[in-house]
C-alpha cells in the first residue's frame, strides 16, 4: 500500500521523471535518503515501471493522429490473441485498448500525414485479423497528454 508521499513522488515523476533525487526529495519535504528507499520501493513493487522521454512529434513528422475504432468478426479468445498480436506488430500504432462497448478496440495511430494514414488502415489495420470494419476519428489538436 502506497501513502500520500508514495502518490505524490509518482505525481511529479510522472511530470519529469528526470528530476534530481535531492529536488524531489525537496518537494515532498524529505531527507535525500528516505525519498530514495521510497522510490527504490515504488520501483520493486511495480508502481513505476520505467522511464520514458516525452519526444517532439513534430520534429519526427509523426504529429498526425487518428483514433480508430476496429469491430472484430470474432470475438473468442483465439481470435483476439490473434489480433493482439499482430496489431503489436505495427508501429505507427502507438496504443491498442479492447474496449467494453459498441466496439471491441480502440487503436491511436500516429503518421506523417493523412495520406500516410490511408496506407496504413487500408494495408495494416484492416488486413489484421478478424477486423470487420473500423471508423477513423482525426485529431485536430492535443490538448492534454
Amino acid at each position: 500500500m502506497i501513502d500520500k508521499i508514495d502518490e505524490e513522488i509518482l505525481r511529479i515523476l510522472a511530470k519529469n521523471g528526470r528530476i534530481k533525487l535531492s529536488d524531489l526529495a525537496k518537494k515532498v519535504n524529505l531527507s535525500i535518503s528516505p525519498c530514495q528507499a521510497r522510490l527504490k520501493k515504488l520501483e520493486d513493487k511495480k508502481y513505476i515501471l520505467g522511464y520514458h522521454a516525452r519526444v517532439n512529434f513534430e520534429q519526427l513528422q509523426k504529429a498526425h493522429i487518428a483514433f480508430v475504432q476496429v469491430v472484430l468478426s470474432d470475438t473468442r479468445a483465439n481470435a483476439l490473441e490473434n489480433f493482439n498480436r499482430e496489431v503489436s506488430k505495427l508501429e505507427s500504432i502507438e496504443q491498442c485498448h479492447m474496449i467494453a462497448g459498441s466496439f471491441d478496440y480502440l487503436l491511436k495511430v500516429r503518421t506523417k500525414n493523412i495520406s500516410q494514414y490511408r496506407t496504413i488502415l487500408a494495408e495494416k489495420i484492416s488486413s489484421l485479423p478478424n477486423v470487420a470494419s473500423t471508423s477513423t476519428f482525426v485529431s485536430m489538436e492535443t490538448v492534454k497528454d
